[in-house]
């Protein structure tokens, strides 16, 4: 097993039983400082795990190609094919070139007199990563040696595809949303519904309240255009939302006895994780069926994603929450607003709202420690501000600080770990501080979290959601399994579900989007 450590320029150093095999890994550049200690850990663990994959020896002249060979390994995206090597694909339904259902004619969408090219080739590819480094020194730098090599990483471009592997009268598609709610899950229902009918699929079911619509108690709704037409106007989920639910075997005989052959399946970490294991159980059984994953997380902590959807939408929302407590604050003597969001492990909810906003003056984050107390710590700040600028603004992520509030040690049905209120222990140690220190505030405290996630879409989720639920589709078709569909540098890629589940995304404390949030807020550091 490699041993990992941190150097004190950020390099991430490898060693290994085997002399000679392993060199500096640089994970990010600059010193490391005390309040990273969070993200550290997170890069240590990424790293091992990136290493340990790779088994590449980075002292050998060859070390590129072997790395990318290795990569392209771990994000070739599994294929009906690959169980099923006979399988023959046939002409696809779907083309835009006519507007009427395809019922019996499979193989004339598009006659080749008037080709379309709309399809996406299958070597179509989307670089993941396209900032060349100069040095591990650079503001969020991420590189793979010392030298910050240049290495072109690509995965596969999301879209329909000329060839398909399921005749339309043969599919029996269901959908499945899990986890908490989230703004867009009625947009992307909505969007595979439309897409699936346009293919000609006829038999399509949701199964209502997570993993839990595989039971036999719980009934399936048909599902139809005409059903999710208006769908997307509201918040919520048509399907309902739980966590939990049966074991992976149970679901996949409840697929066999539905006759199910494609499962479309909405959530974040543990529903992908979930989604994963019932793909390997339809291989192991040799059955002809695709499970495919939409990334639902409102807290944006999907790895390898420019984000995802019902994140734009918790950003605009909390806006009305933060504007709310600079109202309050700035129209009260010495009045203080404290807003509370989500974000567990990943602070980019409250990270963009604070930049957004600009009316913020202390941003806290589960990836940056803090101390309350101290001369350097969060309350000194918040008495600097009433004694010069006479209010203030504090924004706080979920997970923030949970060093300082008293463990619950209870979980919820998915396992996770029942955070403590820091939002709540904020506002009683700002009353503690200014009431000892005999100095007047007025602490207002806003927690808008359900209130977000149960709002519709906006614009701009509306359009992710649906593009996502049409590729979700086309992925389906082209007899993709295992998978998951996400936006890349602008771009719709498919990503291997193992590839963007090993852990949560994290906020960079050395990305230069967090030092854009720093600058806004002028907050100094709390340690």
């Amino acid at each position: 097993m490699s041993l990992i450590s941190i150097g004190n320029a950020g390099n991430l150093l490898v060693n290994c039983p085997v002399q000679g095999k392993c060199k500096s890994f640089t994970v990010f550049g600059g010193s490391i400082r005390p309040e990273w200690k969070k993200r550290r850990e997170s890069v240590v663990k990424a790293a091992l795990m990136e290493v340990g994959r790779s088994g590449v020896d980075f002292g050998e002249s060859g070390w590129k190609k072997e790395y990318q060979e290795d990569f392209e390994r771990r994000f070739r995206i599994p294929h009906l094919t690959d169980s099923f090597p006979e399988l023959s694909p046939i002409p696809s339904t779907f083309c835009l070139k006519r507007r009427r259902p395809i019922i019996d004619d499979y193989f004339d969408c598009c006659p080749s007199a008037e080709q379309w090219n709309g399809y996406v080739n299958n070597d179509d590819r989307v670089l993941l990563k396209v900032i060349k480094y100069s040095s591990p020194t650079s503001a969020g730098a991420e590189c793979v040696d010392g030298n910050c090599s240049w290495i072109e990483q690509w995965v596969h471009r999301a879209g329909p595809r000329e060839k398909i592997y399921f005749r339309p009268g043969e599919v029996n598609a269901a959908i499945v949303t899990c986890g908490g709610l989230c703004p867009g899950l009625n947009d992307v229902i909505r969007q595979i519904v439309i897409t699936l009918e346009m293919y000609g699929v006829k038999r399509i079911t949701g199964l209502r309240f997570g993993y839990r619509g595989f039971s036999k108690d719980v009934p399936e709704i048909p599902l139809s255009r005409a059903v999710v037409q208006n769908i997307h106007l509201e918040g919520g989920s048509l399907l309902g939302v739980s966590r939990g639910g049966p074991n992976t075997k149970d679901i996949v005989d409840s697929m066999q006895e539905r006759g199910v052959n494609m499962l479309f399946v909405l959530g974040g970490n543990g529903t992908h994780a979930g989604a994963n294991a019932i793909h390997e159980e339809c291989r192991k059984r040799r059955m002809k069926a695709v499970v495919v994953g939409v990334p639902k997380t409102i807290d944006n902590d999907i790895l390898l994603m420019d984000k995802t959807f019902g994140f734009d939408t918790a950003v605009e929302e909390a806006q009305r929450a933060i504007n709310s407590a600079y109202i309050e604050a700035n129209s009260a003597y010495h009045g203080i607003g404290i807003v509370k969001l989500m974000g567990r492990s990943s602070g980019y909810i409250a990270m963009h709202a604070s930049l957004a906003s600009g009316q913020v003056d202390v941003c806290l984050i589960p990836e940056v420690s803090f101390n309350l107390h101290g001369t350097n710590g969060v309350l000194r700040h918040l008495r600097h501000l009433l004694e010069t600028k006479k209010s203030a603004v504090v924004c706080v992520a979920e997970g923030a600080g949970q060093n300082l509030v008293e463990k619950t040690n209870a979980t919820d049905a998915s396992g996770n770990i029942v955070y403590g209120d820091i939002g709540v222990h904020i506002q009683q140690e700002i009353k503690k501080y200014f009431k000892n220190i005999s100095m007047p505030a007025d602490v207002k405290y806003i927690d808008p979290t359900y209130m977000i996630r149960a709002c519709r879409a906006n614009a701009s989720d509306g359009i992710l959601c649906t593009v996502l639920g049409q590729n979700a589709v086309h992925g389906a078709f082209a007899g993709y399994s295992g998978i998951t569909v996400g936006i890349c540098n602008t771009h719709y890629v498919y990503f291997p579900i193992p590839e963007v589940i090993s852990h949560s995304r994290q906020v960079d404390p050395n990305s230069r989007m967090w030092h854009r949030c720093l600058t806004s807020t002028g907050q100094p550091d709390f340690f």
